[in-house]
């Protein structure tokens, strides 16, 4: 049938077909998607000079019917060698029966990628459907190399991949043995290799989940597969039959089209098409590779001997053997100094002793009844001076009670750093079984089946 040039993929490109034409396209699509096949009258329209779809539709009828298609289609092709390739190779997916194009129509079809351009809704299209295998392994292999070629990996941020794989990874991981320190699962000394390996073993799942066979076993059959038969309606703009109705004059304006790394993001992020991020994932696979490499790396890092902790908001050097009694010995004593309320000099129980005194002194010279306010001033200084030696000595046991908390943090947090150390080991162990699974898992591929 020979070699399609690569063209444009202007999908409004060609003179306008007669209605009779369209109004029979119209059907043949709805049929195709319903059925499987073309309807059962034959088609009755004259060929307009210069456009390529009543040729076009011709030969699609005649592929249908087990017919030779080699007369329309080359009129067609003589016409517009793209639209025609993308016309028959969205019709036949859409049918179920996209094993039927020639070898030559999907490069024909397709055109070139680009990193620079976005990608076309005809190219998307075409994606779509070679993933979820309306052309059978080849399809997918096509797609493949045609996103390899552009080593797209090279030209991309690996974090924009990881974040599209795995989103909303917590800001602080807290490990078992820190539990009852969060505050230290914070500090970058500890906190680069707990993070690491849980966003290594996030990276592992989530690539599970995208080749995972029950995944896409348990997905409804594709609207390509026609094994429902029910018409493929509800499909969004971008995908095979909307694309199509354009094809025909059916469809609407276009929606707006995306770069490659953009639907490559979206193909990645969890609830997307599993076909999709299978494909997706096969490009994403070096990134990752060096991403695994470098977590893994990081999990293994080896806690520090001595580390400086946050403990009721004072710096402590924790060593193996303990807390470091010189960095103590400064904590508590800003504890002791910094802890002490200063109450000021008891001026009021001292005025009213004064004035209690003299009151007694006058009513001993002349006045008695000075004797009782006399002795009410004495008694009101006297209980103040007794509240004040009850709030110092609450005071004292406050402080005492601090500095003894902060030497009962400082040796917890000692043995939580050793619990850390201990944990390290297998944390690492975990890590390089889960970048081997990574590894081995993207090294798959996309499943042709």
């Amino acid at each position: 049938m020979g070699e399609f040039s690569a063209l444009s993929t202007d999908l409004t490109a060609g003179p306008q077909a007669a209605p009779e034409v369209h109004r029979y396209a119209e059907a043949l699509l709805a049929h195709l998607a319903a059925k499987g096949s073309a309807p059962p009258a034959p088609p009755s329209f004259d060929d307009v000079p210069g456009n390529w779809l009543p040729p076009a539709v011709q030969a699609l009828v005649a592929i249908l019917a087990g017919e030779d298609p080699l007369e329309p289609l080359s009129r067609a092709a003589s016409r517009d060698q793209q639209q025609t390739a993308l016309f028959l190779c969205l019709a036949l997916a859409v049918s179920g029966q996209g094993s039927r194009i020639h070898a030559s129509w999907l490069g024909t079809a397709f055109g070139e990628l680009s990193l620079d351009h976005p990608v076309t809704h005809g190219q998307r299209s075409l994606w779509l459907a070679a993933a979820r295998g309306a052309y059978g392994p080849a399809g997918k292999i096509f797609v493949l190399r045609k996103l390899d070629a552009l080593s797209i990996q090279q030209h991309t941020d690996a974090q924009q991949w990881v974040q599209a794989i795995a989103p909303g990874d917590p800001a602080v991981v807290v490990p078992p043995s820190l539990v009852d320190f969060p505050e230290m699962a914070e500090l970058p000394q500890l906190a680069r290799s707990a993070m690491a390996a849980a966003r290594l073993a996030r990276l592992r799942e989530r690539c599970a989940e995208i080749t995972s066979t029950r995944q896409t076993e348990q997905i409804p059959p594709a609207p390509l597969d026609n094994s429902s038969g029910e018409p493929a309606s509800a499909w969004v703009e971008n995908e095979p039959l909307a694309v199509l109705r354009t094809l025909i004059g059916q469809g609407g304006p276009s929606g707006p089209m995306a770069s490659l790394s953009t639907y490559l993001l979206d193909d990645l992020r969890p609830g997307a098409d599993p076909h999709l991020a299978a494909i997706a994932l096969h490009v994403a696979a070096p990134i990752l590779r060096d991403v695994a490499e470098q977590l893994e790396a990081d999990s293994r890092l080896e806690p520090p001997e001595t580390l400086v902790v946050p403990l009721l908001g004072h710096r402590i050097m924790l060593r193996p053997e303990g807390p470091d009694q010189e960095s103590m010995a400064t904590a508590e004593q800003s504890i002791l100094t910094d802890g002490v309320v200063h109450r000021g000099r008891p001026w009021a129980a001292a005025v009213l002793l004064v004035a209690g005194v003299a009151c007694l002194v006058g009513a001993a010279l002349s006045v008695r009844l000075l004797a009782a306010a006399g002795l009410a001033m004495i008694g009101l200084a006297a209980w103040q001076l007794w509240q004040r030696r009850r709030l110092a000595e609450a005071d004292a046991r406050y402080l005492a009670g601090q500095v003894t908390e902060l030497r009962e943090l400082a040796e917890g947090a000692v043995w939580a750093l050793h619990a850390y150390a201990r944990e390290s080991d297998a944390r690492a162990k975990q890590a390089a079984d889960d970048a081997a699974e990574l590894t081995r898992l993207i090294r798959r591929g996309p499943r042709a089946a």
